[in-house]
C-alpha cells in the first residue's frame, strides 16, 4: 500500500510515517518512481508506534524496542527487558495519576449536579 493509504488506515499523518521511517521504526519498499510501498504488517506496526507515543515513550526508546516486539515469544536482551520494565512502571504510575484525577473530576461533577438540583 502507498503512504497515503497507510495514513488513512492508521490515522497517522504522512509526515509522521516519514518520520517513523527516518528513525528506523518503519520500513518500506521503493517503486521504480521512488514511491514508498508498505506491506499489510505496517498497519499493526504504526498503530503500535502510535500507542507507545501516546503513553509518553520517546521515539528513541520506541525504535530500540521495536525489533524485539514479536509474536514468536523470542526473548529480548536483558537491557531491553529492563527498559520494558521501566516503561511498564512509568505507565502504571501514569495510570494511577489519571485514575486520581478522574476521581477528583467525578466528585466535582457530582457535587455540582447536586448543588444545581438543590438551587
Amino acid at each position: 500500500m502507498r503512504i497515503g493509504d497507510l495514513a488513512k488506515r492508521t490515522g497517522a499523518s504522512v509526515r509522521s510515517l516519514r518520520y517513523y521511517e527516518q528513525q528506523g521504526m518503519l520500513t518500506s519498499r521503493r517503486s521504480a518512481s521512488e514511491q514508498r510501498h508498505y506491506g499489510e504488517d505496517a498497519v499493526v506496526r504504526v498503530l503500535l508506534i502510535k500507542q507507545f507515543f501516546a503513553v509518553g515513550m520517546s521515539g528513541k526508546s520506541i525504535a530500540a524496542l521495536l525489533p524485539y516486539i514479536k509474536d514468536t515469544g523470542e526473548r529480548c536482551p536483558p537491557a531491553v527487558l529492563r527498559q520494558l520494565t521501566d516503561e511498564l512502571g512509568r505507565i502504571d504510575a501514569q495510570a494511577e495519576e489519571l485514575a486520581r484525577a478522574r476521581r477528583t473530576l467525578e466528585g466535582m461533577v457530582k457535587a455540582t449536579r447536586e448543588a444545581m438540583r438543590g438551587a
